[in-house]
This record gives C-alpha cells, structure tokens and sequence, in this order.
C-alpha cells in the first residue's frame, strides 16, 4: 500500500465515525467565526496582565503567526495542487461525509491546522509571560483546542490526516518563531 493510499484510508475511517451530535461539534470546531470569542478572551487576558506596551507585542505576535501561516498555507495548496478529499473521486466513491461546502481546489496542507497550533504557541508563551510564571491550566486548554480544530477538518472533509499532520508542525514551527520574535521585542522594550 502506498502512502497516498493509506492517507486516503486513514482519512476515510476518521471521517466515519460520526454521530449526529458530533458532526455539529466538529462543524463548530472547523467554523473560524466561532474562534472570535476566544481569540478575544487571549488578547484582554494579555494586555490586562502584561500591560498595554507589552501586550501589544505580544498579540501582534499572534496576529502576524496567523497571517504568515494562512498565507503560507495558501503559497503551498497552489504549489502543490493536491486536491482536497471533497474533490478526489476515491475518496466520494468511498463514503467520504462532506459536512460543509466543498471550498477550494487544493488542500495541502490545512492552514485551519496551522493556524490553530501556531496561535496556541503564541498565545501560551504570551500567557505565560504575562503572569510572569507557566500556566499549564492555559497551554493544556489552547493545546487542546488547536488538536480539536485540526482533527474536525478531517471529519468535515476537506482534509487528509496528512494535510492536518504536515499543518500542525508547519504551525508549531511559525508559532514558535513569532513568539520568540515578540520576546526579543519585549526585551529591547523593557531592557531585560
């Protein structure tokens, strides 16, 4: 079996298990209106306990990690031009669930995964720099988010596990490195 073909199986055993209360949870984790609240929640929790100048660094951070992943994820989708499984006629022939409209041609690789584990670097490096101590309550919660998000692609249908896996280290990557620009920008900022 050749890694294409086992992608496609993976994928198609994922998107099968489904019960009517969770295809609505899996839609509401792959909706990107329903993150607003929380993305909201991280930004006032930064700059309430990092203060103004420091917490705009901080968000800006995730701002411009959500910007290069999405942007980077859309460069790669047309570079690579693998189309995603609601456009494969393997995976439709075999019982591919489409819970949403089928979207854009290509799909490699998710940014919805991107995205998601990129912010949640970010947002718990900034969280934790402005309690000024690791909040593990926080990074397990966000974490825990961005895994949901990047696994409802697959139940929804618009991606493969590869999409989602090669997404998740492309934003853990890109997070980290925002991060670790904001810490550089705080430090010039305070002196430190």
């Amino acid at each position: 079996m050749d890694i294409v073909r086992l992608d496609q199986d993976i994928t198609l055993a994922i998107n099968g298990l489904h019960t009517k209360f969770t295809d609505v949870v899996w839609q509401a984790f792959s909706n990107m209106q329903v993150w607003i609240p929380l993305y909201v929640l991280v930004i006032v929790l930064v700059i309430w306990k990092a203060g103004w100048k420091r917490g705009l660094i901080y968000v800006a951070s995730m701002a411009l990690c959500l910007l290069v992943c999405d942007q980077f994820a859309g460069l790669i989708k047309h570079y690579v031009c693998r189309p995603r499984p609601c456009h494969d006629s393997y995976m439709l022939d075999n019982g591919l669930r489409l819970l949403e409209d089928a979207g854009g041609m290509f799909g490699f690789f998710s940014s919805h995964a991107a995205n998601s584990f990129g912010f949640a670097v970010c947002s718990s490096q900034a969280v934790d720099a402005s309690f000024k101590s690791r909040q593990k309550w926080f990074s397990w919660i966000i974490f825990i988010w961005a895994a949901l998000v990047s696994i409802s692609r697959m139940f929804v249908g618009k991606h493969y596990l590869g999409d989602v896996l090669v997404g998740t280290l492309v934003g853990l990557v890109l997070g980290y490195v925002c991060s670790s620009l904001a810490h550089v920008a705080v430090s010039k900022l305070t002196g430190k």
